[in-house]
């Protein structure tokens, strides 16, 4: 199959990070170009501040080397600016000539410093503060001349203002504002850090309007000259005074511009949407942002689109701002300055050097504006960002997560108090549990080892000290290679995996032998452990082990879904999606005959009847005539498909007859959490096969797998696993992991979580690596449901208690005796 042409036009954070997304979906989709201006490969904007100040090298903030463009089969253009894009003919082209097609283009061109329109701005010693060129310049001007100037009291003016004094020039920040970082902190705050920074040498000029810049004889600038007609000393003048969207190329290209180049939530351009724009230089919803994590955030939608998943949406992000100049902690989120209707917590303490300030309206936290002590930002900005209401902890939401009741935590570190799921680096959105598991998986001990598996502390940088907390915290005295274990329930200090260990290697048949065996503490166990127990036991000695029905949730002991008003829900199977006449009517006569309420579609393509008295429920599945939906089960839910090459005049493969194939093979099928397969005939991918545990995308030349995705709470995109030819190969493969899952998983545990614990390198080892192994895998699958008895026909071997179906009948009082 021909690859398309994937064009990107600047080569900074977005843009290569949009490929990084890319190339995990999709990795032989494009043949990639890449144009970048500078002369260097993607670097860490973020960190030209800790280069200016002396404490990196522009070596160490280079993201992505230029053995990496070569290892992906990119084509990568340093140094060259992209100056003209044909529409019509589908081509770019740069400065020196060079021209490159595309099928799809991607414009990541960044935003251009604004640089004030006053006399003498033309002047040498005068410049932006945007690239490692603007760095180098004032690093080398800091050695010859002693008089800085910085313009622009904002994040990018204070870190070149720091770094410039590190440097040992005498430093004056000029501010037309009344207060430092208006943007972010309020008057109170903003004030505190400028005493802070002036006690640590630096000068100030507060709202002061720079009139003109004054140079020498040799055309070097020499001054700084305002409004009210004085002046200071300027040997070097910095402009940081915000930025503006680089839409030249775009508007030149007749693609539509406003406060940016303007997208739409799939960060297509409104004008062409064979081009994408994301990074400072786009306009969503009106907006453009310049911060990191959202244009992260832009950068995995951007991708999951070019992938042709055609599932992710950009709906704008909650920003947070972050900053650490010279030992100074600063955290602001949302509307901190407040309002109409708003109510204000504040914690003032100047001798500590403390102050926060929390917005509340409507008992939802508004805003929150952190100055010296910022350990409970991520905190703050999660309630901000979920929207939940802090009535009940609003006495002691002043003093951080660890004060919420009697937690113990009191006095230890932050580290300690978070949850695995409490996200640490924003930027790059890596919350503590991924870290830990880095830290213990692969034996690291350093911050460098932690940012080069993780990426958390690899942007910004503000979240460092937490990361370093959670390294030590973690690899501290006590550290194993062996991951600490977690007790599976309060019965037993053992963990899922010893359990699961001792079933198959003392050969145990019963949850009696296991609790005996392992000193469960309390007997027979309870609600959590049984249910693990005995998929454990059935899972490792399928046809020896018995099932215990009682050992089940209520939905499996029923086999159907029990709703809120105690009714429940029958969803019959469908094989693939795909139904008949006589079935339709066989549903519909039940419905009439059962007087049920509700008839529904569900997102499977299959029939919901919702509402059927649990006395119905084994006459409704006798009288549809249809083999159960498992809709109740931790099992095989449904193959999703589309109409594929049968129907669809894009379809490459027969999708259906495909999905109806693999749902016959493995419907009988329990595992430790629910399945759920795709199957889509092309790579539209109308079946929204990137977001199932197992996703099959037909091709030109066959099919390609994709495992451990998840359309939950949290939308998981799968992971490509490997590209087959022929619809055997494709049973074997997903038989092989599915049985490789129901092993090694863990009860309760989604396929996107137990590849994450064990790996996908460890997935492809036993599935790609190992024929033998993939085919062992396969056949103990297809053992284990060899016999498996369908639950509404064969309710004898199925051990379905029918007595549960009998309604219970009060027993009449005879008069005169007693109830």
């Amino acid at each position: 199959m021909n690859k398309l042409k994937l064009v990107l036009v600047g080569n900074g954070m977005a843009g290569v990070r949009a490929l990084e997304e890319l190339l995990k979906l999709a990795p032989d989709l494009y043949d990639i170009t890449v144009f970048g201006a500078e002369p260097y490969p993607n670097y860490n904007r973020i960190l030209l501040s800790p280069v200016l100040a002396g404490e990196q090298t522009v070596e160490q903030i280079i993201l992505n080397p230029l053995s990496w463009y070569a290892e992906n089969g990119i084509t990568l253009h340093t140094g060259k600016t992209v100056v003209e894009i044909n529409r019509v003919k589908r081509i770019v082209r740069a400065d020196d000539g060079t021209e490159a097609a595309y099928d799809r283009l991607l414009l990541a061109t960044g935003s251009n410093p604004f640089i004030l329109p006053v006399p003498g701005k033309d002047l040498e010693g005068v410049i932006a503060y945007r690239d490692i060129k603007d760095t180098e310049t004032m690093i080398e001007t800091a050695k010859r001349y002693k008089h800085a100037v910085v313009i622009g009291g904002g994040l990018l003016g204070l870190e070149a203002a720091n770094g410039l004094k590190l440097r040992g020039m005498d430093v004056t920040v000029v501010h037309i504002m009344p207060w430092l970082m208006e943007r972010q902190l309020d008057e109170t705050a903003g004030k505190l850090l400028q005493k802070s920074l002036q006690d640590r040498g630096l000068h100030f000029r507060i709202g002061a309007q720079t009139a003109a810049l004054l140079g020498n004889e040799q055309g070097r600038v020499r001054a700084v000259q305002f409004k009210d007609g004085s002046e200071i000393p300027a040997d070097l003048v910095v402009m940081a005074a915000g930025i503006r969207p680089n839409t030249e190329l775009a508007e030149k290209a007749g693609i539509y511009c406003k406060r940016g180049i303007v997208v739409t939530d799939t960060m297509q351009t409104v004008t062409d949407p064979r081009i994408y724009a994301l990074g400072e230089c786009a306009a969503h919803r009106g907006v453009a942002y310049g911060l990191v994590a959202p244009l992260f955030e832009q950068g995995k939608v951007a991708a999951n689109h070019l992938a042709q998943f055609g599932i992710g949406r950009y709906t704008g992000s909650a920003v947070s701002t972050k900053l650490k100049v010279t030992g100074i902690d600063l955290f602001s989120a949302g509307e901190f300055m407040g309002g109409e209707g708003c109510e204000d917590i504040v914690l003032s303490d100047p001798f500590s050097g403390v102050y926060k300030r929390l917005v509340i309206k409507d008992n939802k936290l508004l805003g929150a504006c952190l100055y010296g002590d910022t350990v409970d930002g991520s905190w703050y900005f999660k309630l901000l960002r979920e929207g939940r209401s802090v009535g009940d902890i609003r006495d002691k939401l002043m003093f951080g997560e660890s004060h919420l009741g009697d937690t113990g935590h009191q006095g230890q570190s932050k580290a300690a108090t978070m949850a695995d799921s409490d996200e640490v680096c924003g930027c790059n959105g890596v919350c503590k549990g991924t870290i830990v598991k880095a830290i213990k998986d692969k034996g690291l001990f350093t911050l460098e080892d932690v940012r080069k598996h993780t990426k958390a502390s690899a942007s910004c940088g503000s979240c460092t000290g937490l990361v370093e907390q959670i390294l030590m915290f973690t690899a501290g005295g006590d550290y194993s290679a062996t991951p600490k274990k977690k007790a599976m329930c309060g019965c037993t200090d053992v963990s899922h995996q010893e359990v699961r260990d001792a079933i198959r290697d003392e050969h145990l048949l019963t949850i009696a032998e296991v609790q005996a065996k392992l000193g469960w503490r309390t007997p027979n166990g309870c609600s959590s452990c049984r249910p693990a127990l005995n998929y454990y036991l059935i899972s490792t000695w399928p046809h020896e082990a018995k099932d215990d029905p009682q050992s089940r949730f209520i939905n499996e002991r029923a086999h159907a879904n029990i709703q809120k008003d105690g009714t429940f829900s029958v969803v019959p199977r469908m094989w693939g999606g795909e139904t008949s006449a006589a079935e339709l009517r066989r549903i519909a006569d039940a419905v009439d005959k059962y007087k049920i309420p509700t008839v529904k579609v569900t997102g499977g393509q299959r029939i919901d009847l919702l509402g059927v008295k649990k006395e119905d429920l084994h006459n409704v599945w006798r009288d549809i005539g249809m083999p159960s939906g498992h809709a109740y089960a931790k099992g095989l839910r449904t193959v999703k498909t589309c109409v594929g090459s049968e129907w669809c005049r894009f379809g490459t493969q027969d999708s259906t007859g495909m999905g109806k194939k693999l749902e016959r093979a493995t419907w009988r099928m329990y595992a430790p959490h629910k399945v759920k397969f795709g199957v889509s005939g092309c790579p539209r991918n109308c079946a929204e096969a990137g977001i199932k545990d197992v996703g099959i995308i037909g091709v030109d030349s066959g099919w390609e797998m994709y495992v451990a995705g998840n359309g939950g709470i949290k939308t998981e995109v799968a992971q490509f696993l490997v590209k087959l030819k022929t619809e055997e190969e494709v049973l074997e493969y997903t038989g092989a992991f599915i049985q490789l899952y129901r092993e090694e998983g863990w009860y309760l545990e989604r396929t996107v979580h137990y590849v994450s614990r064990v790996g996908l390198d460890h997935v492809k080892k036993r599935i790609l690596d190992d024929p033998e192994g993939r085919k062992a895998l396969w056949e103990r699958l297809q053992f284990a449901l060899q016999g498996e008895p369908d639950p509404w026909f064969e309710a004898d071997k199925a051990r379905v208690d029918t007595r549960q179906f009998i309604p219970i009948v009060p027993v009449e009082v005879r008069q005169g005796e007693p109830a």
